[in-house]
């Protein structure tokens, strides 16, 4: 692994880690970026599964978004548009075009390469798995205003019970009453899980109301690359299918795939399955 530190338009800094061949070609680079509630090093068993897959001469880079990691904190006036910025610092310095995204990190992406569409910084290959973009009321976010109040009044425990519940509708954790769920979580908080879970709950707040609380447009993703790769898993709830058929629909040569025996966290897991799909679509 190759650890390096970017400087970012704002005086910033984002880490990034490298996994694979060291200087690896552009055309044979994919940039990774991650959802909420996680780290680059999270991701690190599916980079490094995902280089292996890609084969010798192939890197994957992953870096840590804003407020996590070794990056620096989320910017006064932070929005989508410090995210896609940094996605263009992070391929400024990689030279990479092949672009990958995982949940949060997905809505990242995908707003990114809308907006690169036509300039330099265009993605060859763009593929994405339960991508947390609102579209066209794909996704509820009604509890993210609760999720935000608890934090301000100084209750953890409750915030958490609350975005477990609302980023699973209808689960068995959406069915247990939210005093229940915040004890419960409280008897687990000592988990890897949880503990970063409940120390990236403050980064949440801004990055899930800049991700899914306003509803898009398919529309406006028409431009992404023709071929762009929509991955959902058969087990992940189901508003990442309804938002994935919706992009699916409007986006031309753009192709679906339901990953049978995958869930929302197969992704940092790396379920063998889904990093052989998404070597096999960068590589192809």
């Amino acid at each position: 692994m190759e650890e390096r530190t970017l400087e970012t338009h704002d005086g910033g800094r984002l880490a990034l880690y490298s996994y694979g061949t060291a200087g690896a070609p552009p055309q044979r680079r994919v940039l990774v970026v991650g959802g909420a509630f996680l780290t680059a090093l999270i991701y690190r068993p599916f980079a490094m599964a995902l280089a292996s897959g890609l084969g010798d001469g192939w890197a994957v880079d992953v870096y840590d978004r804003r407020g996590r990691g070794k990056s620096s904190e989320q910017p006064p006036g932070y929005s989508m548009a410090t995210e896609i910025a940094d996605v263009r610092t992070v391929l400024d310095n990689t030279g990479g075009r092949s672009i990958f995204g995982h949940s949060l990190g997905g809505s990242v992406v995908l707003n990114a390469a809308a907006e690169f569409a036509g300039s330099r910084h265009e993605a060859a290959k763009l593929a994405v798995y339960d991508a947390a973009v609102n579209i066209e009321g794909s996704i509820d976010t009604a509890w993210l205003s609760g999720f935000e109040e608890a934090l301000e009044a100084g209750r953890p425990g409750l915030a958490m019970a609350r975005a477990k519940k609302g980023l699973s509708p209808g689960s068995a954790l959406d069915r247990i009453p939210e005093p229940v769920l915040a004890a419960l979580l409280a008897i687990t908080s000592r988990t890897t899980a949880n503990r970063l879970f409940r120390a990236l709950m403050p980064t949440a707040v801004g990055e899930l109301k800049a991700a899914m609380e306003d509803p898009l447009r398919a529309a406006e993703f028409t431009g992404l690359p023709a071929g762009t790769c929509f991955l959902v898993g058969a087990k992940s709830p189901g508003y990442y299918k309804v938002t994935a058929e919706r992009l699916h629909a409007a986006v031309p040569g753009s192709e679906l795939k339901l990953s049978p025996k995958c869930e929302h966290g197969s992704v940092p897991a790396a379920v063998k399955e889904l990093v052989t799909d998404i070597a096999g679509y960068f590589r192809a």
